[in-house]
């Protein structure tokens, strides 16, 4: 631990191998080990004397595997993090109305294609009119017939042709009902066949389909999206929030905890139980080990109580392990190592070459 170098790899895991070593090297003062039931029998067997160290992360992570189990068994407190969210407000359907269908454009106002030729060709006709140019010579110069130059001619302004039907405008048959279906639409009526029966009686000749292709944009402005329901947060999320240091936490994690220990006072004592263990850990008070104990065995929490029934078997190295600065961080650091050797020798090493290259390798 002092050089964090490897000094020494066993054949195996069991007590029997460690006391023997221990043995054979006596002096040891300090076992950093984890929570492994082998190794602190074969410590106490091969050095008595010896400190045993219980390492923090493993005390931490067996903390989180009986936190985990309690949040499970609370399972259904986690659709309190879940907030209804608010209804989605239904549009003006009579705004949506006048935006989509505002009745016939004035000639004045139309853009389209043909009103745009429209105004193009009449100004061509009237320029070379003025330049003296025949009607027959000015449909030969623009590719016209006789009749639409000679009605281009006569015409005092475009917007006098756009009114005409002869330059593609046309005034729909659905046109004089329009106000009526606007105004059925705005007072909740949304059936198309039941609208076109209304205006067929009042003398409606054209299609259904008509009546159809008019209200449809009406559908998709007023339409309203079907909020769905929130998912509760997951019970490993929820293991993550109460392990985690609250000042730590984002805001929105931090509110959707609040609101699940607001409807479960076990999971607020078992949160409050996580954040002692903590502070204990953190600060090095081993000291308060016992008290936070018995704190935890007068409550209702099963997989805490299984927790410490497993620390009070291994009580004088959890207290160490809570009050010293040892920890067996460089061991685990040194077994990925490990690993990493294993697999460059696909996995056929003997014991003896894989013992040569974890001592030797830097």
């Amino acid at each position: 631990m002092q050089t964090r170098r490897p000094i020494e790899v066993l054949e195996d895991r069991t007590a029997d191998t460690l006391t023997a070593w221990l043995r054979a090297h006596p002096g040891v003062e300090i076992v950093c080990r984890d929570r492994a039931g082998a190794y602190a029998e074969g410590t106490a067997a091969g050095a008595p004397d010896a400190v045993q160290v219980a390492d923090r992360w493993h005390l931490w992570h067996n903390l989180g595997e009986a936190v985990e189990r309690t949040v499970a068994r609370h399972r259904a407190s986690l659709s309190a993090a879940a907030t209804e969210p608010a209804p989605p407000e239904r549009p003006d359907i009579t705004a949506a109305v006048a935006e989509i269908h505002c009745g016939p454009v004035a000639p004045g106002q139309r853009q389209d294609r043909t009103a745009v030729r429209t105004r193009q060709r009449w100004s061509e006709v009237h320029e070379l009119l003025a330049q003296g140019a025949s009607i027959l010579a000015i449909g030969r110069e623009l590719g016209l017939a006789r009749g639409t130059t000679r009605r281009f001619a006569r015409a005092a302004s475009p917007e006098e042709l756009l009114v005409s039907n002869r330059t593609g405008y046309r005034v729909s048959i659905l046109e004089p009902y329009k106000p009526d279906l606007n105004r059925r639409w705005n007072e909740g009526c949304t059936n198309a066949t039941q609208l076109f029966e209304e205006i067929k009686a009042r003398g409606y000749r054209g299609s259904e389909k008509l009546v159809r292709n008019y209200l449809q944009p009406f559908r998709v402005l007023t339409h309203v999206p079907v909020a769905l329901p929130p998912k509760p947060p997951t019970v490993r999320q929820v293991v993550g929030w109460i392990m985690t240091n609250p000042d730590a936490l984002a805001a929105e994690h931090r509110a959707s905890l609040e609101a699940i220990l607001a409807v479960s006072p076990d999971l607020t004592a078992l949160a409050g139980h996580v954040r002692e263990f903590a502070e204990m850990m953190v600060q090095r008070r081993g000291r308060d080990l016992e008290r936070w104990m018995t704190s935890v065995d007068a409550d209702d929490q099963p997989a805490l109580h299984s927790f410490v029934r497993g620390l009070r078997r291994d009580q004088d190295a959890v207290t160490a392990g809570l009050s010293m600065s040892w920890s067996s961080g460089p061991v685990e650091g040194h077994v990925n190592r490990i690993k990493m050797l294993k697999r460059q020798m696909f996995g056929r090493a003997k014991t003896d070459l894989l013992r040569k290259r974890i001592l030797l390798s830097e």
